[in-house]
């Protein structure tokens, strides 16, 4: 006879007396037993804070690209709180005739820009304009600026609000382009906002195939989604409410949407496919089943959302306010994830029980743990452990060479689409007034030191001209001049000019300005990236140290998951500065890679790639403390978990790869980056590398000093 017990023993079906659960086991139950309860939080949760979701996009903030306390920020300020909100951050607004703007239309159309402007509270001054500065020599090209009266993130909802009033004030003869470094982020956000949307309708269906295919049933491959959907719609209700007490940037949800997405799917498969084996396959009872589904999948998942955490949190050391903000947005993302998948699931899985396998495709086996096919697979790298290792790793080298050519830089104005607003009045300065308009300097200098710096820009050669000082509207003891560089915003020749110019004008003086700012953030990215590396590297380690308690297993686990990176990256270049396959995915190539690219990637990427590391390696664990043997190890671990990092790696790719063919042009760099990282990743490492590394280290993977063990907790992964 089969019993059934809440605590203590667990019997199995033929009597056989199993392990008291672990903590994780012991919630699972826990959480059975109180389905009202947890159902109630839930529902709560999901009500609570999805009240807030729908105004996320609306919410969130739109800049903070900055290095904070860089010279461009602080010149910006000094603008903004003295020059009348003439910075980097103000609304320029480009008027283009087809004949001089003094006579009808043109000046009717320039005094209806003014007004607009005026009218918004959050413009501090409008600044009208000035023959030899902002007007161009034939009269048919102004400039109106609107001051920038409030925050960076601010004045990109100013630029949203206000572009489609100011451009409906064209007409014949007489054509309105806002422009601008805020005009540009809003016009991005909205570009990037329709592209996710679209990139969602199409990995959405993509990704339910993908699911109905591993999990043979309908309605088992529901219920990843349904799950995300849940943790997603509360993770967007609190960064709405983060924002309101820290400025959140838009790009946070944008992300935590797509890698939650496919996280989400990793740990619902993983646990799910533990269940059915357990409950369906075993013949478990229930407690059993989910006692055993949480001591040994739901561990992996812990310790995979505990690295991707990790992972994350190492982005935090980056001094921006997007860095800090999107990584801080996927990890509360992240964490909603995974309450869900620990708390929820179990919960789900234990109402349906075996209506979970309804609607299943005929070939399908849903009580089948071990898969004949992977551990089929597993015997032959058993075998040949060096012929199978070595074409993974001379792919993996292959692909990893052209990384050595990357060249990174801020986005340029290609990142938008010709017709965006922002990039047709960049057009028209440039036209008028010159390469360098779009990205004249803003220099602000003590009074006493304005003489020597008008002198230092008129002799500068990288200089094409400046502005006479201007006065501050304050009384302020500070002047401001702009000048227009000779070279296009996005010519590395204007990174040489802003360091000449810092070491040659007076102590005190700030040059700063939107082109200024980006090449600040570069510099401090090009600071951080390697410390952050070191870092998620360390902390991966130590994580995985913690959880398999066997050093070099641990080491050769963190180093593999460098291989992926770096062809990912190799990838990147050929891709995006190369321009190779720029036809296919629709983009128009910058000859480089962006700035921010190598580091948040990395975390990303370095992220999935423990994440798989972490499922394989604690099955390999599981069957090592049951059998001691080195095959069996090897053997069952690939056996167990391949066929499920096989389907959530043909997820992830699938969703990483819908996001790559849409929309503006960084979503496109992390859709193709992170599917290719993932694509070689799941398939050439997890299932490949890593097992033959197993193969080759034999027992000496799982060796731990005596002093190691006593220093740790016990953590173990045997369930029978």
């Amino acid at each position: 006879m089969t019993t059934e017990t809440t605590t203590g023993a667990k019997t199995h079906r033929d009597g056989a007396s199993s392990p008291r659960p672990g903590p994780l086991g012991r919630l699972g139950i826990w959480v059975t037993a109180h389905g009202r309860v947890v159902a109630g939080a839930w529902i709560l949760i999901i009500i609570g804070l999805g009240v807030f979701a729908p105004s996320v996009e609306k919410s969130l903030s739109g800049a903070g690209w900055q290095a904070q306390g860089s010279d461009s920020v602080a010149a910006r300020e000094l603008a903004v709180e003295h020059f009348g909100g003439n910075a980097s951050s103000a609304i320029q607004v480009v008027v283009k005739g087809d004949q001089r703007l003094t006579g009808e239309p043109g000046a009717k159309v320039l005094s209806q820009v003014h007004d607009v402007l005026a009218s918004d509270p959050r413009i501090s001054q409008v600044l009208d304009p000035t023959p030899g500065a902002t007007l161009s020599p034939d009269g048919s090209t102004a400039i109106v600026i609107g001051g920038a009266g409030a925050d960076t993130n601010e004045m990109v909802r100013v630029a949203t609000d206000l572009s489609p009033k100011l451009k409906a004030l064209s007409v014949d003869g007489v054509d309105v382009a806002p422009t601008g470094a805020s005009v540009m982020w809003s016009d991005f956000n909205k570009a990037n906002l329709e592209a996710m949307m679209t990139s969602e309708m199409i990995s959405f269906p993509v990704t339910l195939f993908i699911l109905v295919l591993a999990f043979g049933a309908l309605v088992a491959a529901g219920l990843p989604l349904l799950l995300t959907i849940a943790g997603l719609v509360a993770s967007a209700g609190v960064l709405v409410l983060v924002n309101m007490v820290v400025p959140v940037s838009i790009w946070a949800m944008n992300f935590a949407m797509m890698f939650s997405l496919a996280l989400g799917i990793d740990y619902a498969l993983f646990l799910v496919v533990r269940f059915r084996a357990a409950r369906m396959g075993q013949r478990s009872s229930m407690n059993a089943a989910i006692a055993q589904t949480m001591d040994t999948a739901g561990k992996a998942v812990l310790l995979s959302g505990g690295t991707v955490l990790v992972s994350l949190s190492a982005v935090m050391l980056v001094p921006s306010p997007s860095f800090r903000s999107m990584a801080g947005g996927i990890m509360i993302s992240v964490v909603f994830i995974l309450a869900a998948t620990l708390t929820l699931l179990p919960l789900v899985l234990s109402k349906l029980d075996h209506r979970i396998d309804k609607l299943p495709l005929p070939w399908v086996n849903v009580g089948e743990h071990r898969s004949p096919r992977f551990e089929a697979w597993a015997q032959r790298l058993w075998k040949h452990p060096l012929r199978w290792g070595a074409a993974a790793l001379t792919i993996l080298i292959a692909l990893s060479i052209p990384l050595f050519g990357l060249t990174t830089a801020m986005p340029s104005i290609k990142v938008l689409p010709e017709d965006a607003s922002a990039r047709v009045g960049y057009d028209r300065v440039q036209e008028a007034f010159g390469p360098g308009a779009p990205g004249m300097l803003t220099i602000v200098a003590p009074t006493a030191s304005a003489g020597t710096t008008r002198e230092v820009l008129a002799h500068d050669p990288g200089i094409a001209a400046a502005m006479p000082p201007a006065m501050p509207t304050d009384g302020a003891d500070y002047r401001m001049i702009q000048a227009m560089p000779t070279v296009d915003p996005s010519d590395p020749a204007l990174g040489a000019t802003v360091d000449r110019l810092r070491a040659d004008l007076p102590d005190g003086v700030l040059v700063g300005g939107a082109a200024v700012e980006n090449l600040d953030l570069k510099a401090q990215l090009d600071r951080s990236t390697p410390i952050v590396i070191a870092v998620v590297l360390a902390l991966g380690f130590l994580l995985l140290l913690f959880a398999l308690q066997a050093p070099l297993i641990s080491f050769l686990g963190t180093l593999v998951s460098l291989l992926s990176t770096a062809a990912a990256f190799g990838v990147a270049r050929l891709v995006f500065q190369e321009g190779i396959g720029a036809g296919l995915f629709g983009f128009e190539p910058q000859g480089f890679l962006d700035a921010w690219a190598p580091v948040f990637f990395f975390a990303m990427i370095f992220a999935i790639a423990m994440d798989y590391t972490v499922f394989l390696l604690a099955s390999a664990k599981e069957h090592w403390e049951r059998d001691g043997d080195p095959k069996s190890a090897m053997v069952g671990a690939v056996a167990h978990s391949g066929r499920v990092i096989f389907a959530a790696g043909g997820v992830m790719v699938a969703v990483f790869f819908t996001f790559a063919l849409s929309g503006p042009l960084p979503p496109k760099e992390m859709g193709v980056i992170l599917g290719v990282a993932v694509l070689l990743d799941a398939f050439l490492i997890r299932l490949v590398l890593l097992p033959v590394l197993l193969r080759l280290t034999g027992q000496a993977a799982w060796a731990s000093p005596a002093w190691l063990r006593k220093a740790l907790p016990k953590v173990s992964f045997a369930h029978e």
